[in-house]
């Protein structure tokens, strides 16, 4: 992930949240996918539900590849459940096992009117980074529980009031769901979401890393720059929710520059790489450090081009 193979944007900052558009050649132009959230809104994807708490089975009915990203929440079910690792499903695939964590415990019944056998809605993905290690990297379900009633604790103390639904209090997305978030969040929205600029294909961006409290606190590139803008909308509220949670009062803190951020996407160590072969078609290759955890998500029917890169700084 050498560094000098992109350009780091200026910074743009809004509160405690700074972004910084990665710019680079696009690694797979032709990456054309369906989003998780466009393959349900538009019923191309079913997510089924297993009872087993840590897989669910995924079937695309459409003529569309579908990208799944790690992180991303599925709603409903027996329990609100999130996907353990990217996986890129063919066109009219039939149903395939997929790893997920519980981040709803307790519950194993019907929700409201939603439904329990599958998932329709994906409006919100991981925000933490604790979250992220415990899901795509350490692989507990006990420390993302953990980390889940964390998230929420710090948000309920951010926000004046808690976040944790009636309905199911252990309920991450319930909690992204909840108004005290929404509000808050919108603003770092609102003046964040036009950085990327206009949708002419032409800008370059195919990545973003953000800061929060003046540290570096991960970045994300991807094959193409439409994926990324396809991406963007999800990802920047799950970073303003995260500043949201961090945020204090009056604190200053030291400026992040591009080159803060090179220095974590150079951090590389190759001879420490650990492969796991996700689906028949995906692979993880995971290059953890003392500073940083590095994951190359690669698609092995394009002689294995990554497709999505991540770095999360310790």
């Amino acid at each position: 992930m050498l560094a000098e193979n992109y350009v780091i944007s200026q910074p743009f900052a809004c509160d405690n949240l700074t972004i910084f558009l990665i710019h680079g050649e696009e690694n797979a132009p032709d990456a054309r996918f369906l989003t998780l959230q466009e393959a349900l809104e538009q019923k191309k994807l079913v997510v089924h539900e297993t009872r087993d708490v840590n897989e669910l089975a995924i079937e695309n009915v459409s003529l569309e590849e579908v990208y799944l990203q790690s992180g991303d929440i599925v709603k409903g079910g027996l329990q609100d459940r999130v996907f353990a690792y990217d996986v890129i499903v063919a066109a009219q695939s039939g149903k395939i096992p997929v790893a997920a964590f519980c981040v709803e415990q307790g519950r194993w019944r019907q929700r409201e009117m939603e439904k329990d056998d599958h998932f329709s809605i994906s409006s919100h993905r991981l925000h933490s980074k604790d979250l992220k290690i415990a899901t795509s990297v350490r692989h507990s379900q006990a420390e993302v529980w953990n980390k889940v009633s964390e998230a929420q604790d710090k948000l309920t103390a951010k926000l004046g009031g808690s976040v944790r639904a009636e309905s199911s209090a252990t309920s991450l997305q319930l909690t992204l769901e909840d108004e005290k978030v929404d509000q808050r969040v919108e603003r770092y929205v609102r003046e964040l979401s036009p950085v990327i600029g206009g949708d002419d294909g032409k800008s370059g961006v195919i990545g973003y890393a953000f800061a929060i409290n003046g540290k570096v606190n991960s970045a994300d590139l991807y094959a193409s720059i439409a994926l990324f803008r396809k991406l963007w909308p999800k990802l920047l509220k799950a970073s303003a929710v995260e500043a949201v949670a961090e945020f204090e009062e009056g604190r200053r803190f030291d400026s992040v520059t591009a080159d803060d951020v090179k220095a974590y996407l150079n951090d590389y160590a190759r001879d420490k790489a650990v492969e796991r072969q996700v689906t028949s078609r995906v692979r993880l290759i995971t290059q953890e450090t003392d500073k940083t955890i590095l994951q190359d998500t690669c698609d092995l029917e394009r002689s294995g081009t990554w497709i999505h890169r991540s770095c999360l700084v310790k």
